[in-house]
């Protein structure tokens, strides 16, 4: 994968994970109207048309995928992502960064859970599924750690606020959840065995590929956008970062 220096903004670059997952963020009024118009936010969302864009901040020798957007109707962690990205631009960075803020944005626009009748967070072990091909950037790019950012609704699962992770066979995913519970309060949820609920999570096939991977959920109603949850959201974003002395 080729990354490409976005000349505008200082210490940004960006790739494509792949060109058949477009959208326009903007048909998403409850997404789009949380978003400032800043302008990298802008650039953000022009380059969501044309497929799922990945950006890349900092040189350091640790690298780290910030992702969201894998169900596109969480709305909160891709607005807090937006967030952080501003925050971050231009910043000295002890680490590699990478972001998708949008995994799917065709799902995003939409609003669907699914993309393309494919729920991502069960299809990352599914040859060429958008989240297999998110993975094989993962390892492509020798990416060590990743944080995948999710909101779920009461009555669905987990239905809280919480952090998933595994104790086998990364020790680390269980170690970064506990430290971004102590940072924020967000619940652990932990499994002995990645992958031993259910087949297919991205935080799961990352552990089981060796690299350690944590699911952060906030709590809001799908396809909106709860009080408190951007803001709680970025926290476990930034909490994520601050494991690793970003």
């Amino acid at each position: 994968m080729e990354f490409e220096t976005v000349s505008q903004f200082d210490g940004l670059e960006m790739s494509y994970i792949c060109d058949y997952s477009g959208g326009y963020i903007s048909k998403n009024k409850k997404l789009f109207g949380s978003i400032e118009l800043t302008d990298l936010n802008r650039f953000i969302l022009e380059s969501a048309v044309f497929g799922t864009p990945i950006f890349k901040m900092g040189c350091g020798r640790s690298k780290l995928l910030i992702l969201s957007g894998v169900h596109g109707n969480e709305i909160p962690p891709q607005i807090a992502h937006l967030r952080l990205l501003n925050e971050l631009l231009g910043r000295d960075l002890s680490s590699t960064v990478y972001f998708i803020p949008f995994a799917a944005p065709k799902s995003s626009m939409l609003s669907e859970r699914t993309f393309n009748s494919m729920d991502l967070n069960r299809s990352t072990h599914i040859a060429n599924s958008l989240t297999n091909r998110i993975l094989n950037a993962v390892l492509d790019l020798g990416i060590s750690f990743v944080g995948d950012f999710h909101s779920t609704a009461f009555n669905s699962n987990p239905g809280m606020e919480s952090v998933f992770s595994s104790k086998s066979p990364c020790p680390e995913s269980f170690l970064m959840a506990n430290y971004i519970s102590s940072n924020v309060g967000s619940a652990v949820l932990s499994f002995d065995f990645a992958g031993s609920s259910y087949a297919g999570a991205v935080e799961d096939v990352c552990n089981l590929n060796g690299v350690p991977a944590v699911t952060c959920e906030v709590l809001s109603p799908f396809s909106n956008v709860a009080s408190g949850s951007v803001e709680k959201s970025l926290a476990q974003m930034r909490s994520f970062l601050d494991y690793f002395g970003v």
